[in-house]
């Protein structure tokens, strides 16, 4: 959404008095609004523009007068309602509606109700307000304007008092540029590693109803269908097209003709699984992409060499079946026999062709990986989160029925059993301090290592796993010592009009709340043997 500014000097006119240079340089401009029934003005000097009220990301365990984030011309802006702050009946912004710019060493946007104008006062007409009776604090407030502008009464707001009241953590920012830099160290991923040898990490997807997957290490980053493609004279119908993909061309090509299955017209479920093998990488395109899988190697069987020999089951190399009764099925696909089939090899040479009329793309290309990062996006009501996909163990499902342990911390979902394991569960939207909602298909649970134990959080549904340009990452708005260290940065992407914002996985839960799930977990593991024991 285009933010149009709406003033941002004062008119031809005012009240400036023009006959004493000496006096003209004491006079004061400033922005007279309305909020609620009450007309207040604030200094013309750190009000950058006037603007409508845009579109907003609403920002967890914010402060309640934070509508949310905005993006005004590539810089992250946080929207704060001064109707809120006053406790003044709320309602709808509408087109009368306007936000102050106003840089307290950040810039802020403050929602009112209109702007009236702008105005000249000399200082004789600036009057204290220690014995004014009003709606507002008048600690908010360093002087009271009388018959300016056509009003009898203009309370002056102090905003660098106001949000010391009532943003103190902007406040110290303000006072301090040394907090600028908090919150943009590089994430580190505290697994090593070491004991997923005798496991697989896969991302499973749908193909006309049968579930495939694919090794994550392979996976790039999974996409939405893009709204418009290139079309490949003379390419097989395997080969959907190119698509442009941050400056580069990628093949796209079709599992559902490439697996010999009934063609289907892309839709919003369908997703792009960009996969790379060497020095190839090519656009997979499925039915919709399900969930990350870590799946342990006494669950994998190898294909039966007759059947892996014949028709469209060369790509399949292994099957692992899932579930307590082994009846889910995934096919796993092997990349080295999916990128000998000559569709893909078709597709490869078509892009490397076009590539070679623009060079400039191919050295973009050398220099990418180091300029992005790879998150995984989820989604929580309206708003998009990301958090670095090396942060993450596996997706999953949710169960039918959470198992509730009594006496477990109030954080606490329930746990449930994951390949033998007990693993506890935590509703993010709860986390968040964000409303319930019902259990849904949709919903998945994200299985993060926090100081050495699995935990999962319930989210409203995985989006993608997406490359985001570091370029477009930034130190989120400092709002609150908590919202600062859990969601530390947002990824302002202004051509998608999309705010992410990045949460850090090591402060989703307090440590002394980890304590509390250690001896949950262990308590319940003690249960378990006792159990199997009997």
């Amino acid at each position: 959404m285009t933010n149009e500014t709406v003033a941002s000097s004062p008119p031809g006119g005012g009240d400036t008095h023009s006959a004493n240079p000496d006096q003209e340089s004491d006079v004061r401009q400033f922005v007279i609004f309305i909020c609620g029934s009450e007309v207040f003005g604030v200094d013309m000097a750190p009000v950058q523009e006037i603007i409508r009220v845009p579109e907003v990301v609403r920002v967890p365990m914010g402060p309640p007068a934070l509508e949310g984030l905005s993006n005004l011309r590539g810089k992250v802006l946080p929207i704060i309602s001064l109707r809120r702050l006053f406790d003044f009946e709320r309602r709808d912004n509408d087109d009368a509606s306007r936000a102050l710019v106003i840089d307290l060493g950040q810039p802020l946007g403050f929602v009112v109700d209109r702007v009236s104008s702008v105005v000249a006062a000399e200082p004789e007409q600036i009057e204290d307000v220690t014995t004014l009776s009003t709606t507002v604090n008048t600690e908010m407030l360093s002087g009271l304007l009388k018959n300016v502008g056509g009003f009898p009464m203009i309370m002056v707001m102090d905003f660098k008092r106001l949000i010391s009241t009532e943003f103190a953590d902007i406040s110290r920012m303000a006072q301090s540029t040394a907090a600028r830099t908090l919150a943009q160290e590089q994430f580190g991923n505290e697994d090593d590693g070491d004991d997923v040898q005798d496991e697989l990490q896969l991302v499973s997807f749908e193909v006309a109803e049968q579930e495939y997957a694919i090794p994550i290490e392979h996976t790039q980053e999974i996409v939405q269908f893009p709204s418009q493609i290139v079309k490949v004279p003379r390419s097989e119908a395997h080969v959907l097209g190119v698509m442009s993909l941050r400056n580069r061309l990628l093949p796209l090509v079709s599992l559902r003709c490439l697996f010999e299955l009934p063609d289907r017209g892309a839709d919003e479920q369908s997703r792009i699984v960009v996969v790379r093998l060497g020095t190839i990488t090519v656009g997979l395109v499925m039915d919709s992409v399900n969930e990350v899988l870590r799946v342990p190697l006494a669950a994998v069987e190898a294909m039966p060499a007759m059947l892996s020999s014949t028709g469209n089951l060369g790509e399949i190399s292994r099957i692992c079946r899932l579930g307590q009764d082994g009846r889910r099925l995934v096919s796993i696909i092997s990349l080295e026999h999916l990128f000998r089939h000559s569709s893909i090899q078709e597709a490869v040479n078509t892009v490397k062709d076009m590539q070679e009329d623009d060079p400039d793309v191919l050295d973009s290309l050398e220099q990418q990986d180091d300029d992005e990062e790879q998150v995984v996006v989820f989604r929580l009501d309206k708003e998009e989160f990301g958090v670095p996909i090396d942060s993450i163990q596996e997706i999953v499902r949710i169960p039918e029925e959470l198992t509730r342990v009594p006496k477990a911390p109030h954080f606490v979902e329930g746990v449930i059993n994951l390949r033998g394991a007990v693993l506890p569960v935590i509703d993010q939207r709860r986390r968040l301090g964000l409303p319930a909602t019902e259990r849904n298909d949709r919903q998945r649970i994200m299985v993060f290592l926090l100081d050495g134990m699995r935990t999962g959080f319930i989210v409203d549904s995985v989006a993608e796993v997406l490359k985001i340009p570091r370029a477009a990452i930034e130190s989120s708005p400092r709002l609150s010592e908590e919202q600062s260290r859990l969601i530390g940065r947002v990824a302002n992407m202004e051509k998608q009009k999309r705010l992410i914002q990045l949460i850090d996985p090591s402060h989703l839960i307090a440590r002394e709340q980890r304590e509390a799930l250690a001896g949950l977990t262990e308590q319940r593991n003690d249960e378990q043997q006792d159990a199997q024991g009997t």
